[in-house]
C-alpha cells in the first residue's frame, strides 16, 4: 500500500508541475499577445526559439490575458514579431473556416516531457479537416499499446490549435478530451469548423466528399 501511495503522489506531483509551467522554465524572456477570432479571444506566448504556449478561446481579452499570465508568470505583452503575426493570421483564418496550415510555426518544446514532441510532430502532420485516432498515432510510434500515453501527451499540449490535438480522436471516432478551454466542446467546434467528423458514418445530409477520417477506417 505504501508503494502505491508513493507512486500516486509522484504522478500527482508530475501532473501539477506540468500544469504550473511558468516563464522560469525558459532562460530568455517570454512575450505574449491576445487577439480576437471567430471562436473567441485567443492568445500566444513566445520566446527566442518559438511559441511556448497558446490559450483559446475566452469571452474577452482580459480573461485570455489572465489565463496566460497564470501559466507563464513573467511573460510581457508585446507586439507580435513578423513570424508570430503570421501564426496569428493563420489561426484567425483557420477558425473562420479556411484550410489554413499552421505547420510552419516554430515551437519551443523544451519544457515538455521527452516523449511528447514525437506525438506532437505526428499531430501536426494531420491536415485541417482530417482526423486520426490515438491508436493510429501510437502505431506510428511503433506500439499501439502507447495509445494511452499518446492521449496523455496530447492532454498536456501547451500550444493547442498550433499543435492540432483536436484532430486526434478516440477509438470509434469518439471526441476524446482537449487541453484548451471548454475541453471537448471546443474540440468539437474546431472540428466542425474544419469540416471534419467525429463519427465514421456520414449523416443523411452530408456530402461524403466533405468529411474524412484519415488515414484509414481501422480503429484501436
Amino acid at each position: 500500500m505504501a508503494s502505491i501511495a508513493a507512486l500516486l503522489t509522484a504522478l500527482l506531483r508530475r501532473r501539477q508541475n506540468l500544469h504550473m509551467v511558468t516563464g522560469s522554465a525558459w532562460q530568455a524572456p517570454l512575450e505574449m499577445a491576445v487577439f480576437s477570432t471567430a471562436i473567441g479571444w485567443c492568445g500566444l506566448v513566445w520566446g527566442e526559439q518559438g511559441l511556448v504556449g497558446a490559450q483559446l478561446p475566452e469571452g474577452d481579452a482580459a480573461r485570455t490575458r489572465a489565463r496566460l499570465s497564470r501559466r507563464f508568470g513573467h511573460a510581457a505583452e508585446a507586439p507580435p514579431s513578423v513570424a508570430v503575426q503570421a501564426v496569428i493570421d493563420a489561426i484567425i483564418r483557420l477558425t473562420s473556416g479556411e484550410k489554413a496550415d499552421l505547420a510552419f510555426a516554430a515551437l519551443d518544446l523544451q519544457a515538455v516531457p521527452a516523449f511528447n514532441p514525437q506525438v506532437y510532430a505526428l499531430a501536426r502532420a494531420i491536415p485541417p479537416g482530417e482526423t486520426r485516432t490515438y491508436g493510429e498515432i501510437a502505431a506510428d510510434l511503433g506500439d499501439r499499446n502507447l495509445a494511452r500515453a499518446v492521449g496523455r501527451a496530447l492532454g498536456e499540449n501547451p500550444i493547442p490549435i498550433v499543435i492540432p490535438c483536436h484532430r486526434v480522436l478516440g477509438a470509434g471516432a469518439r471526441i476524446g478530451g482537449f487541453s484548451a478551454n471548454d475541453g471537448a466542446a471546443t474540440k468539437a467546434r474546431l472540428l466542425a469548423i474544419e469540416g471534419a467528423r467525429t463519427s465514421a458514418a456520414p449523416s443523411l445530409f452530408d456530402d461524403a466528399a466533405t468529411f474524412s477520417i484519415a488515414p484509414s477506417t481501422r480503429r484501436p
